[in-house]
């Protein structure tokens, strides 16, 4: 019965943009029917997919293919079901969302194509998690790519909308192509499209290089270290509930396949979860240090998607390693810590884009520096941001800090079980620490900035609160951060159903029980959570009674003091950008003159990636050097393109003369 629940949910959501397509440009009513679709198939494939999730069950179906002989073969489980709720979850919020955020009248050029590509993406997304063979997954995937390139270049009259549009393209085109070379390899390996294990026997050169290969295609989707370089730009440019799903649920589907390709492969050697482990290291490292030094408000939570997608990658390698050494305790935390961050991350990480959406919304720029004391004008938004920064950070008592404990644990725990030759794995504890730190002086930086001080500029001063249609589903996402940091144990089941496919079918509820202490994690979140709220209502009622009257802040002796004498997010983050500058390498223009009377003058810094500005856009531009020549073969002459078209022709039909043959028999003669 789930199966087809959600196949009714996933054409409901696919279907939710076509009336809109009907209607004028400036007509609300094809909006109101998209959001009234979406909202009723992922309260569908909610419904659904958690059934699975509460009873275990596996469903296997096959649907007509486009092509004749070639059937769509469709596996729900606990793993897709787990992810296929954060999809439906995302639909839903997001689609409220964009109702206030991206209205039809005030974006009559691109509301109707947003909303039509929206319910394909989402629906392609649901389908790669059922896809239970090579062709159904990689169609699936495809539509998937196309859809969100579309989606990121929404407002495409603008140059760096177009640019991280095109890079994005590229990147998840290479992806692509190395899915479909693992494809062709696990089909050598088992003898079948079917996404089913491969033999043991299987020579391990093979099963390496279907590693690598997945590694690449998915690594580039969930945008690991070094294969992030279409992230940054494409979730700052995209509308902020679009850079919320991308977050959120995108980059998730490429750690399910990952998870479902691993899950093919028996006996994985140890060196493939330690490979995966640095890469998790070093993407959560350098993710953080980044952002540090971003100006764009979305830029920066951009690299903080990187850096929770080395946590998640963290907890991967941690469980592939207790796979290889037979260390059960090191399998149970490191996939219970992977998935359950799975879930946290689309939900807080979500609800940061958001807000960060309801801030651009209003004042019309993604410049932290030019923003700046909006928690008077909009304390909604600012509430629902802290509640997403302290849940990225780790903290307690919301749910990253369950996650991320889980991995830290079991990252020492080589180190307290005496594991010979493993202790090593305990430095990624001190490595998710320091990311950790950093975190919190960088979410710091940004609520500062933003939401706390006077306002920098005009942008601000006229600022209001975004409408209820986009603080609702802000509110949700909230209200789930705080169930799960509080109440962990109703992810037990779930996540235990998940993580079968790693820790035994029948037994992964109880394993994760005999594990994990849910009971102290509990207690310990909601005792942190009534210390906050006896600290918030003491601190509000005695700001009640005293009613001390307003004047201004005290400032070091000046007499008026300005929005310039404050900390701007550049200089409160300078001193840890310059402490990281052999990583980060800032770019500083403009000095300060050396004079007695130095003339007003300007100086800015940024921090470029290394990656894509040192690297792929270096390389970009060399080979257009080298295209230059080519051009000159472009001349749009008809007679010169039918010469091409001859010329081909008649080396296509030389191919198919046995040339060796032939030589072979003038030869004999």
């Amino acid at each position: 019965m789930e199966m087809p629940l959600t196949l009714a949910a996933c054409t409901l959501i696919l279907i939710s943009g076509l009336p809109g397509l009907f209607a004028s440009r400036r007509a609300a009513w094809g909006q109101i029917t998209a959001t009234a679709l979406v909202l009723s198939g992922s309260l569908i494939g909610l419904a659904s997919s958690f059934a699975v999730l509460a009873t275990g069950r596996v469903c296997i179906t096959s649907l007509p293919g486009i092509w004749p002989g070639w059937p769509l073969h469709l596996r729900m489980d606990g793993l897709s079901a787990f992810f296929a709720v954060l999809i439906f979850l995302m639909a839903a919020v997001g689609s409220v969302y964009g109702h206030g955020y991206w209205r039809q009248r005030e974006h009559p050029t691109t509301g109707r194509k947003l909303r039509l590509l929206y319910g394909v993406m989402l629906t392609a997304m649901v389908v790669v998690t059922l896809a239970n063979d090579a062709f159904a997954f990689l169609l699936a995937w495809e539509i998937m790519a196309l859809t969100s390139y579309f989606l990121i270049a929404t407002e495409d009259h603008k140059p760096e909308c177009r640019q991280a549009a095109w890079v994005y393209f590229v990147a998840t085109h290479i992806g692509t192509l190395a899915l479909f070379a693992m494809f062709a390899l696990l089909h050598e390996a088992s003898g079948t499209f079917l996404l089913s294990p491969i033999p043991a026997r299987t020579c391990a050169g093979l099963k390496t290089a279907i590693f690598l290969l997945a590694l690449l295609g998915f690594g580039l989707k969930a945008g690991i270290m070094p294969l992030h370089f279409w992230l940054p730009g494409a979730h700052a440019n995209a509308p902020s509930h679009i850079s919320a799903l991308l977050s959120g649920v995108l980059l998730k589907v490429g750690i399910y396949g990952l998870l479902r390709v691993l899950t093919l492969m028996p006996d994985p050697p140890a060196v493939w979860g330690v490979i995966i482990l640095l890469l998790g290291g070093l993407s959560a490292f350098l993710g953080v240090a980044f952002a540090l030094g971003q100006h764009d408000i979305k830029r920066l939570l951009a690299y903080h998607s990187i850096e929770n997608i080395g946590i998640i990658f963290m907890g991967l390698g941690l469980a592939l390693i207790g796979v290889a050494a037979h260390r059960p305790v090191w399998v149970v935390l490191g996939i219970a810590g992977c998935l359950l961050h799975v879930w946290n991350h689309g939900l807080f990480k979500s609800l940061l884009f958001l807000s960060a959406g309801s801030v651009v919304h209003s004042t019309g720029t993604r410049d932290i520096d030019s923003l700046g004391g909006l928690a008077g004008r909009m304390p909604w938004s600012a509430g629902l941001f802290m509640m997403g920064s302290v849940a990225i950070c780790g903290l307690p008592p919301l749910n990253g800090f369950i996650s991320e404990l889980l991995v830290y644990v079991g990252l020492l725990t080589p180190v307290t079980q005496n594991a010979r030759g493993w202790s090593s794995i305990a430095l990624g504890a001190v490595v998710l620490a320091v990311v950790g730190a950093l975190a919190v002086a960088c979410f710091v930086k940004v609520f500062g900035a933003v939401f706390l001080g006077t306002s920098r500029t005009a942008l601000t001063q006229h600022a209001r609160e975004c409408p209820w249609s986009m603080k609702i589903p802000m509110l949700i996402l909230a209200l789930w951060c705080a169930v799960i940091g509080v109440a962990p144990m109703l992810a037990v089941l779930p996540l235990g159903n998940a993580a079968s496919v790693w820790i035994g079918h029948s037994t992964g509820a109880q394993r994760l029980h005999g594990v994990i202490p849910w009971g102290i994690l509990t207690a310990v979140n909601v005792c942190f959570a009534a210390v906050l709220l006896v600290a918030f209502a003491a601190v509000r009622l005695r700001r009640r009674a005293i009613r001390s009257p307003r004047r201004a802040t005290w400032a070091c002796g000046y007499v008026r003091p300005t929005s310039r004498m404050q900390y701007t997010a550049v200089s409160f983050a300078q001193m840890l950008v310059t402490l990281l500058a052999l990583v980060l390498r800032p770019l500083r223009h403009g000095a300060v003159g050396g004079a007695v009377f130095p003339p007003p003058t300007e100086v800015e810094s940024h921090v470029p990636d290394f990656i894509t500005d040192h690297i792929a856009f270096r390389c970009w531009r060399k080979f257009k050097e080298w295209m230059v020549p080519v051009r000159m073969t472009h001349k749009g002459n008809i007679q010169q393109y039918l010469l091409y078209f001859l010329l081909i022709l008649i080396a296509l039909m030389c191919s198919l003369v046995p040339l060796w043959s032939l030589v072979n028999w003038v030869m004999g003669r």
